[in-house]
């Protein structure tokens, strides 16, 4: 059997990281404050960076870190002293997607692992033994891909394959997209996305200024180039299979809520799949986690197929999802059975309260007993942040998720 694959999680601050790693992820991607195409993430200084590096490492993970723009000659000025900098605190890779700023890292840092991103698009077996050639380490496969085209290059190409598994979905080729730039001058080829994919559009002729026409059936509009997010959950066995080395889940201007429900599911089905592979099945609670956060609808991009008008959203721009975050358990004390939690959103006692943990069982609990910080009884927690303590049923681990699922209001 080929060796488990790593599971690699977004982390778009240093808070959504610590979550990744608690809740299964083997590695996180995360950007500093310049040189990554998540400007408007949250992202890390150069401190915040050095304490990432150290976190993981101390959990036995790995950090790589975004250099993924596409820089303009006076972006190159900095870069050198930046990369150093990264290889002084011990980064264990780099994703990369310009030649020039390749090359900066083979210059200056030789012994850096170097990643190859999916803006590079990276579609056939050719380019991807090129990157290798040039001395790359692992090469992130477009999303533009079907299984059997990934599978044609993991025969040919003897260099780790990174793959997307999860997430949104961009419009444009390889995320190799200019619509931000001209409606609102923000390049998102230099880490200032706009997502104006996501934006309602309606048509207008010319000479008929101010005249909307109807874009498909709809004469209010239509979100024409808003995609379904990812998911190959349900294709897992065969992902793993095709012998891919890195599965990835996109998502660093996702919540902390996101990033722990959605690592933990492909953590438990990876897990599950390698104790027992013939037997293996997608559990229904898996799928039912993920409907948990929020996402727009599935679709498993181009795996499967190319994506049709079903993979698209035309309707509304809007997500869904069956639960809401309410909460973060900051502490438990075994004597008392008190966990300190901070508040995230407005709850009270007599509201049926899922316990999503890290590592334990997932269950629910009515809220009975709450208190405010001073030890006070009370019925509502309604201020943001606010920290709570609750009397438990059972024991709970810090950095617990609690939920309220949307649907029953409770």
């Amino acid at each position: 059997m080929q060796k488990k694959p790593e599971l690699l999680a977004p982390a778009g601050n240093f808070e959504k990281m610590r979550m990744a790693i608690l809740y299964g992820a083997d590695a996180v991607y995360l950007g500093g404050k310049s040189f990554s195409l998540r400007a408007l993430g949250g992202n890390f200084d150069r401190e915040e960076l050095r304490e990432a590096v150290m976190y993981a490492h101390e959990h036995g993970k790995k950090v790589y870190v975004t250099v993924n723009i596409f820089p303009h000659n006076a972006d190159l000025a900095s870069l050198p002293d930046y990369l150093l900098y990264l290889n002084k605190i011990h980064v264990d890779a780099l994703l990369v997607a310009d030649l020039g700023v390749f090359s900066f890292c083979r210059t200056w840092i030789p012994d850096m692992e170097i990643h190859i991103s999916t803006q590079a698009n990276n579609t056939n077996w050719a380019t991807v033994n090129a990157w290798k050639d040039l001395g790359a380490k692992r090469v992130v496969l477009a999303r533009e891909m079907s299984m059997e085209e990934i599978r044609t290059i993991r025969k040919k190409c003897d260099v780790d394959l990174e793959l997307f598994v999860h997430g949104a979905m961009c419009i444009s080729y390889s995320g190799r997209c200019l619509l931000s730039n001209y409606f609102t001058g923000r390049d998102s080829n230099r880490g200032n996305c706009a997502q104006s994919c996501r934006w309602k559009y309606s048509l207008v002729e010319e000479t008929r200024p101010g005249k909307y026409f109807p874009i498909e059936e709809d004469e209010r509009g239509t979100y024409i180039m808003n995609s379904k997010d990812m998911c190959l959950l349900s294709h897992l066995s065969d992902v793993i299979e095709t012998g891919v080395n890195s599965l990835k889940i996109e998502g660093r201007m996702k919540s902390i809520h996101y990033v722990a429900s959605v690592v933990r599911t492909y953590r438990s089905a990876i897990d599950a799949y390698y104790k027992d592979p013939a037997h293996f099945t997608v559990r229904q609670e898996w799928i039912e986690e993920l409907g948990k956060v929020s996402h727009r609808p599935y679709t498993t991009g181009f795996y499967c197929h190319k994506p049709t008008e079903k993979d698209q959203l035309y309707g509304n721009s809007s997500y869904e999802q069956s639960s809401d975050f309410v909460g973060l358990v900051l502490d438990y004390d075994t004597t008392s059975g008190y966990a300190t939690v901070e508040q995230r959103n407005n709850m009270k006692v007599g509201q049926k309260i899922e316990f999503f943990q890290p590592h334990g069982e997932l269950f629910h609990q009515t809220l009975a007993d709450m208190q405010d910080e001073d030890g006070a009884s009370i019925d509502i927690a309604p201020h943001p942040q606010q920290i709570i303590r609750i009397h438990m049923e059972h024991p709970v681990e810090p950095y617990t998720i609690l939920r309220r699922n949307l649907t029953t209001g409770l």
